[in-house]
């Protein structure tokens, strides 16, 4: 990561996330990176079937240092440490395949699609490599986990965007992933970039409407919603009547990591500096009648 000012005291792999920014924030709008982490903590060793090279496709990889421009700027920012084959930081608590993972009494699980794929709370399984467990995991293991990573990070993002809308009258979360390179469709080239509101539901469209157009004028062949709407992250925060508003980007990996999709490649400065435009448009459009914002 850059020397963006840091709210942590240190950058240990222990810490579950780091939190970019000054306490006060400077701009109404913080920036989250859930699937980031690379730290993997000593107890997967045992616990996993595979080592942790064949982890690292579940990681968003490098996508923090997307953010980095952002961050040097004053931009807030919170971005996960642990990886994501850990826990998702992007699904709800009881988004748990019961085929894995033993919930504890009186929870029922939310069976989602990202679940029946093998994506659920904690990662069942991988494309390339299949089981990543040896074991079910075991209530106790569950709860540590949503203790020590997934409340803290919701809780931190939380107090964040308050404290962003409370000095601002308005506050814009965005939830920044990468995603593999997409197939022509119809003879159409794929997206480079899917901006995501949950279907107009977790933000204002003018805010949607900000960062598809901005995408384009950069050269980035864009959608929205399709195929990636967002998940848990923005549902979670989201509150437009209130005047919380949520956007997930999603960049295609192959436009700032190498051809083996795991180092920072020569596009990285680019689509820096494109999240850094990006993060500013959406705070002028958010600067420009905040009140009114939040009112509709």
């Amino acid at each position: 990561m850059s020397g963006a000012a840091l709210l942590t005291e240190n950058m240990s792999p222990a810490r579950p996330f780091h939190i970019f920014g000054a306490a006060e924030p400077a701009y109404p709008l913080i920036i989250s990176v859930p699937h980031a982490g690379r730290h993997y903590p000593d107890a997967i060793k045992r616990l996993a079937r595979l080592p942790e090279a064949r982890l690292r496709p579940l990681e968003d990889r490098y996508a923090d240092a997307l953010a980095d421009g952002a961050f040097a700027a004053g931009v807030q920012g919170i971005v996960a440490n642990t990886a994501r084959a850990w826990i998702d930081l992007n699904r709800s608590e009881n988004e748990c395949d019961p085929g894995l993972v033993d919930l504890p009494s009186g929870i029922l699980p939310v069976i989602s699609a990202k679940v029946r794929g093998g994506l659920g709370l904690i990662p069942r399984r991988i494309s390339i490599g299949g089981d990543i467990w040896h074991h079910r995991i075991e209530a106790d293991d569950l709860n540590a986990r949503i203790s020590q990573y997934h409340r803290p990070y919701h809780q931190t993002l939380g107090a964040m965007l308050d404290r962003a809308r409370t000095k601002f009258g308005v506050a814009i979360l965005l939830d920044i992933h990468s995603m593999p390179k997409m197939h022509k469709t119809n003879g159409a080239p794929g997206a480079q970039l899917v901006v995501g509101d949950s279907f107009g539901r977790t933000s204002h469209d003018r805010f949607t409407g900000c960062a598809a157009v901005l995408a384009e004028q950069h050269g980035l062949i864009t959608a929205i919603n399709h195929p990636y709407a967002g998940g848990h992250v923005l549902q979670r925060h989201a509150q437009p009547q209130r005047g919380l508003h949520a956007i997930q980007i999603e960049i295609d990996r192959s436009l700032y990591l190498d051809t083996e999709q795991d180092q920072p490649a020569a596009g990285l400065e680019r689509m820096s500096q494109f999240i850094t435009t990006l993060a500013f448009a959406l705070i002028n459009e958010a600067l420009e009648q905040p009140q009114a914002i939040a009112a509709e």
